[in-house]
């Protein structure tokens, strides 16, 4: 039962006769707190048409309205507070949740659609970081709760496998590199050969003009130049590919920016065609509608294409081949000007599906109040904190659970999960401090909360021997159990605003307030007890424990049976 359907459609039977059903729905709200009842209607809008103060139109409603679905109807101010049967409303919500099963939460709107999401996008030769952690972990959500709407998703990791930077490397692996250390551990070496040109060029500054010649042979296709560049490529796909597995992060193209090295020309050409091209201080430009804009930079006064050229190109690239109904570009904000750019020169040249690409900012992880830096030295490897988490997860196992089966696969889905969900649960706009404390914390507003919660559902399903799943729910009336009720009904809406807001953090946030619920009533109420009521307690743990798992799912978590 959707609740809010149920009171608009009593609403207009019995006072707004001149209303639509989805009119009334529309204004319904959800009270900040229980005390004030399930749900509200307010009577700002009613007014004008009735020609009456608010406060006096939720009186007259509160005394018409009456149906058996409410046990109590009152106004406060200029709102109309009502309170559902827990026993009548509960069954048909449960109903519904266990009829739908792995389905609760789903919507069709997205069927027939395509998104693409361009997200991750680690350097080659450089180590994955937390400064990576956000574009993929989000991004992996935000695909999940597309596919939970419907759309077919396409997720691309566009590696930076191209640039001066490359040149820089080369330079420095000749001159310091030690090809025996590099095979060893190769992207910590090329990090260590990384940071010291910077250091050197620091003093050198003969050094950058090396690292911009060594680049120019790459892209001219130098056999040695370009066999070290491969080299260098292909270690770091296999060690980000390691870390993607410890995530759960699939992709389906790893097309990067070398990718589109032979598709820039015809952009450049095509811009041309459209008489877009100015020549702006010796560089090729777009000028831009919007004033506030710089103009879009696509060939430099030496030639060289630029990040919007290969933008464009992949751009381009991707609705050929995918057809997409949206573009998601899930890469930090402060990119906000450049994907405007992009998106507004797509725009000059006609290509309507422009309006469909969409940047999804966020904000940094920072070290000491600062953005972390490669080149200086300020990073915090991923892998690094997911081993230490896993570890951390793993000793709590061994001191609480000593003989728990699959201890070493558990501990690994609780401490991915802690790294994810630390992520995860903020506004995807706020900057996050780097705490490793905070981020293992294993109690408080964590994932590990959210596993256990959904492992303590399923040991109590275990300990009332029913493994398989349950119907029978005739209704409970206790406030405790109501509150799960109401948080359970939620999650469809919640699933569909996570997606149209792009916000992973509402189904987090979510996720926490029906723990907080089922923590309460689990601790209120003896679920085992051997009543005539015990199967429908259980039938409601069992929708709990779904719903859980399904939400940690869509947030890139895995949900273990025992902790």
């Amino acid at each position: 039962m959707d609740l809010v359907s149920a009171l608009a459609k009593e609403l207009k039977s019995q006072v707004l006769t001149s209303w639509t059903e989805e009119e009334v729905s529309m204004l319904i709200e959800t009270p900040k707190h229980t005390h004030m009842g399930d749900l509200a209607f307010p009577c700002f809008r009613l007014a004008k048409e009735w020609r009456k103060a608010p406060a006096a139109i939720a009186e007259e409603i509160a005394e018409s309205l009456h149906s058996s679905l409410l046990t109590h109807v009152e106004a406060a101010g200029p709102y109309v507070n009502v309170r559902f049967n827990p026993v009548v409303a509960g069954r048909e919500i449960i109903k519904n949740i266990i009829t739908e099963g792995s389905r609760y939460g789903d919507h069709t709107f997205g069927e027939g659609k395509t998104i693409v999401l361009d997200m991750s996008s680690p350097n080659i030769a450089k180590p994955f970081s937390m400064g990576h952690l956000r574009s993929t972990v989000i991004g992996n959500a935000i695909a999940n709760l597309a596919g939970n709407c419907g759309y077919e998703t396409v997720k691309i990791n566009y590696i930076g496998d191209w640039g001066t930077q490359f040149g820089k490397l080369i330079v420095a692996f000749k001159k310091w590199g030690d090809e025996e250390k590099v095979r060893e551990n190769p992207i910590a070496e090329l990090f260590t050969l990384y940071k010291k040109f910077h250091e050197e060029a620091a003093t050198d500054p003969s050094l950058e003009d090396e690292g911009r010649k060594a680049f120019k042979l790459l892209e001219e296709g130098d056999e040695e130049i370009t066999t070290l560049w491969k080299w260098f490529k292909s270690e770091s796909l296999e060690a980000f590919k390691t870390i993607y597995s410890l995530l759960g992060v699939e992709f389906d193209s790893y097309n990067g920016e070398a990718f589109f090295n032979d598709k820039m020309e015809a952009v450049v050409d095509l811009l041309e065609e459209h008489k877009l091209l100015e020549i702006s201080q010796g560089a090729k430009v777009v000028r831009l509608k919007d004033e506030t804009l710089p103009p879009c930079l696509i060939k430099k006064t030496d030639g060289a294409t630029l990040y919007a050229t290969r933008d464009l190109a992949a751009a381009l690239y991707r609705q050929r081949e995918y057809s997409f109904d949206e573009a998601l570009y899930v890469v930090g904000q402060e990119q906000t000007v450049h994907f405007k750019q992009v998106k507004e020169v797509l725009e000059q040249l006609g290509y309507e599906w422009a309006h469909n690409m969409k940047h999804i900012p966020f904000g940094l992880y920072l070290k000491d109040g600062k953005k972390m830096s490669t080149r200086k030295g300020r990073v915090i490897l991923l892998e690094e904190v997911l081993q230490e988490a896993i570890a951390m997860a793993e000793k709590n196992i061994k001191q609480k659970n000593p003989d728990l089966k699959d201890g070493a696969k558990v501990a690994r889905d609780v401490g991915v999960g802690a790294v994810i969900f630390h992520d995860v649960k903020n506004d995807r706009m706020n900057d996050i401090e780097f705490s490793l404390e905070h981020m293992l914390t294993f109690e408080g507003e964590t994932g590990p909360y959210l596993q256990y919660t959904h492992a303590r559902a399923r040991s109590i399903l275990r300990k009332a021997g029913l493994s398989s799943s349950l119907s029978n729910y005739d209704g409970l009336d206790d406030p405790a159990s109501w509150e799960v009720i109401k948080k359970l009904r939620l999650f469809p809406e919640t699933v569909e605003r996570a997606w149209k807001n792009y916000a992973p953090s509402i189904v987090a946030k979510y996720l926490l307030e029906l723990a907080k619920s089922f923590n309460s009533y689990y601790g209120n109420t003896k679920i085992i007890n051997g009543d005539q009521q015990q199967e429908t307690r259980l039938t409601l743990v069992y929708a709990v424990a779904m719903v859980l798992s399904k939400g940690l799912s869509i947030l890139g978590i895995e949900s273990p049976d025992e902790m």
